[in-house]
This record gives structure tokens, C-alpha cells and sequence, in this order.
């Protein structure tokens, strides 16, 4: 048995996100970027592009793990902070989803969930970072209402009106609003009502300061309220897409959109582990030859581009920057630890090479060459992370033509 899901547009988004509302993020146009010739992923949407770095505005600040204890209570002392919202972000496990009319619409297999990605704020605090159309969502989320991301709603063709079942708990969808302003989360509740969802971790802060600042100003101004030795990432306007944390790589509901959603359960013989539906294993993953790495599980969609990488390093020469690979597929949790989001190898989406001189959290030692081509061929590499994981190439975008 598979996620049943009935046919019909997502109803009722809200309008009016306007230009030069105070979040200062924007998408590039909806217009698709073709990957090569015959790649699954040829029309897959772009990732959206920074904007243009602006002086002023809203700031994002997140460490990895989630916030520290006291960051939250402490970051309205901070003499640069004139407004903040922190938010929190866990995965809720989704039993069941009703249309406005009743019928039912995701209906995962006896025994297994569909993890989802819900974030929650206190709406006071968050009505000064949405634009003045949007701030009636405020009050809703206050009464225990929950808010979709578009990007959500076209995923679930849910809209006003619907309804979300995590286990004994309902949450009733009364807008939809963009993903900018959701942080690309699945779903957006309040404070209060996340307690019932079992929402426990800060994830990332919005900051708007007193005045003009930068990233680095407020990163100094930010650094003594986190243990020595946390690094903290701060993103000023237009520097990323999603204001959101671990901004590097895709977010979950675009990894969804684009490889397929799963329904889960965590493994309770393999703790950090998880059993994924056998239906969309099969439908979504495959074991396929590549040149320099043989035999490799991974998502089916994502083989094309993968080749494609290895082909090139091959041709030019560059097979022996590949000494050693350590997989693709895997079904876990981040560090396999139950209290971090969902890895990306789940998806069967990344890959790991070179890990003997690669480990995770130290200095990277790939070949820049090696690197250049996974890049080409839209690979993000974890040694660009804030903790860097040098092993790690995952997809983030179609590749350039």
C-alpha cells in the first residue's frame, strides 16, 4: 500500500506578496532549466538565486544541532537586535490529511507516517517580519491554526480548509503563504500549538537590527550567546534563498517535489535509523553501474547527473581523484541522531567519497579539480559547510548547459 492522494489543485493561496516587503528574499522565475539531453531532472525547477545584498532588513542566524539553551530568552538583550522571532523546526509525523470537503487525501501504509518538516513561532513576534497584507495569518496561528507553504500545498493539493492528522492531534489549514516567508518549512503553527505536535528545538532566528548592520556585525553581536567553539551562520538580505537553517542545500519539501515523497517509521531495532515504505523504494530507488564507482544505490532520478559527473572526470583524466566511495542511499537521520532533521541520503540524493581523508566535521582534503566538476554537474560539496563534511556531494541544482 502506498500514500494515496486524491487529484485536485491546492485552493485558496493567499495573495499579495509584494516587492519590497520587509523579508527581503525573492524567487527567480518559475521558468525551467533543462539538465541534459534524457535527465529525469531536465525540468526540474531552478534553485531559487540570492537577491541583491541590501544594508538593512531581516538577518538569519542559526547554528548547527539547533539554537543553544537560552539564545531565545537572551537575544532581545542584544543592544544591534531591534526585532527577532526565533523559530522552531522538528519533524511532525503526518497519519492522515483531509481536503476542505472532507475527503481524505494522504493516507500512509498501516504502521508508517509521512515525516513533515513544521516550524513554529510566536505570532506576535513573527507579524513584524511578514508584509502587512500577510499579518492576518497571525491571529489564526494564535487561535491554533497552521499555515502551508505553497510549495507545501502544491505537494499535498491541500489549500484552506484542510485538514492535517498527526496522531490524535488536528490541525486546520487557514492560509497558504509563500515559501519565503515559511522558511521553506512544510507547515507553520504556533509556539503553543507545536507543543502538541512535540516541537522541542529552536532551529534559527530572524533578526531585524537597529539601524544599518552586516552579517558581520551581527554575527560579533550574536557570539556571546552561544557556547565557545559553536559556529554561527548569519545570512544578511539576498544572500540566500530560504531563510531558513542549513540554508546550503535544498529543503526538504523541494527534495520531496523533486525525488518523491516516503512514508516512515522510525527503526526501533537500528535507533537513528528508519523503515521506509517498500513501495516507494521501489519505485524510486535502484542499484545502476557508473563509470569509477560500479554498483551504486541511489535515487533513479538523480543517475543521469551522476554519470554525467563521473564521465567528465573520466574523460578528463581525472579518475584517480576517486580512491574510495562509501554509498549514496541510506535511511537515517542526520548523524543518525532522532532529534536532527531527515539526511538527504534518504533520498538517495548524495554521495559519499574519499571519507578516510574526508571525516566529517574536519578540514576537507578533496582534489579542487574533483570538485569543480561535481559542481558543474549541480553538486553542492560539504566542505562548504558551516561543520564541513568533506565526503559530501549532494544534489542542489539541474546541471549548467
Amino acid at each position: 500500500m502506498s500514500i494515496r492522494r486524491t487529484a485536485g489543485a491546492a485552493g485558496g493561496l493567499v495573495a499579495g506578496f509584494v516587492a519590497g516587503a520587509i523579508v527581503t528574499l525573492s524567487l527567480q522565475s518559475a521558468a525551467r532549466v533543462p539538465g541534459p539531453q534524457g535527465s529525469p531532472l531536465s525540468d526540474a525547477p531552478p534553485v531559487p538565486a540570492a537577491t541583491e545584498r541590501q544594508a538593512a532588513g531581516t538577518f538569519l542566524a542559526w547554528t548547527p544541532g539547533g539554537l543553544p539553551a537560552g539564545f531565545r530568552a537572551s537575544l532581545p538583550s542584544v543592544p544591534l537586535v531591534e526585532r527577532d522571532v526565533v523559530v522552531e523546526s522538528d519533524l511532525a509525523w503526518l497519519t492522515r490529511s483531509f481536503s476542505s470537503t472532507g475527503e481524505v487525501v494522504d493516507d500512509p501504509p498501516p504502521g508508517l507516517s509521512i515525516p513533515l518538516e513544521v516550524a513554529a513561532v510566536d505570532p506576535a513576534e513573527y507579524a513584524p517580519f511578514l508584509p502587512p497584507v500577510d499579518r492576518g495569518v497571525v491571529a489564526d496561528l494564535a487561535d491554533g491554526y497552521g499555515v502551508l507553504g505553497e510549495s507545501s500545498a502544491e505537494l499535498r493539493h491541500l489549500g484552506l480548509g484542510a485538514v492535517l492528522r498527526f496522531g490524535s492531534v488536528d490541525v486546520a489549514i487557514s492560509a497558504v503563504l509563500p515559501d519565503e516567508l515559511v522558511g521553506a518549512n512544510e507547515l507553520l503553527v504556533s509556539r503553543t500549538r507545536a507543543k502538541a505536535l512535540g516541537l522541542t528545538h529552536d532551529r534559527y532566528a530572524l533578526i531585524q537590527p537597529r539601524g544599518p548592520a552586516t552579517d558581520r556585525m551581527i554575527m560579533r553581536a550574536l557570539k556571546p550567546l552561544v557556547p565557545q567553539g559553536l559556529p554561527v551562520q548569519v545570512r544578511a538580505p539576498g544572500q540566500t534563498p530560504y531563510f531558513r537553517q542549513g540554508d546550503a542545500v535544498l529543503p526538504p519539501v523541494q527534495l520531496k517535489l523533486l525525488f518523491g515523497e516516503f512514508a516512515a517509521a522510525p527503526d526501533p531495532a537500528r535507533p537513528g535509523y528508519l523503515k521506509i515504505d517498500p513501495v516507494w523504494e521501489r519505485a524510486h530507488i535502484a542499484t545502476e553501474h557508473v563509470p569509477i564507482l560500479g554498483n551504486v544505490t541511489c535515487n533513479v532520478a538523480l543517475f543521469p547527473q551522476l554519470r554525467g559527473a563521473l564521465r567528465e572526470l573520466a574523460r578528463r583524466g581525472l579518475q584517480d581523484t576517486i580512491t574510495s566511495y562509501s554509498g549514496c542511499y541510506a535511511r537515517r537521520y542526520n548523524n543518525r541522531d532522532p532529534h536532527q532533521a531527515i539526511s538527504h541520503h534518504t533520498w538517495g540524493i548524495a554521495v559519499d567519497i574519499n571519507v578516510p581523508q574526508n571525516p566529517f566535521g574536519a578540514p576537507p582534503h578533496e582534489d579542487p579539480r574533483l570538485v569543480r566538476v561535481f559542481q558543474r554537474w549541480g553538486f553542492i560539496w560539504g566542505g562548504t559547510f558551516v561543520v564541513p563534511d568533506g565526503m559530501h556531494f549532494e544534489y542542489r541544482r539541474p546541471p549548467e548547459r
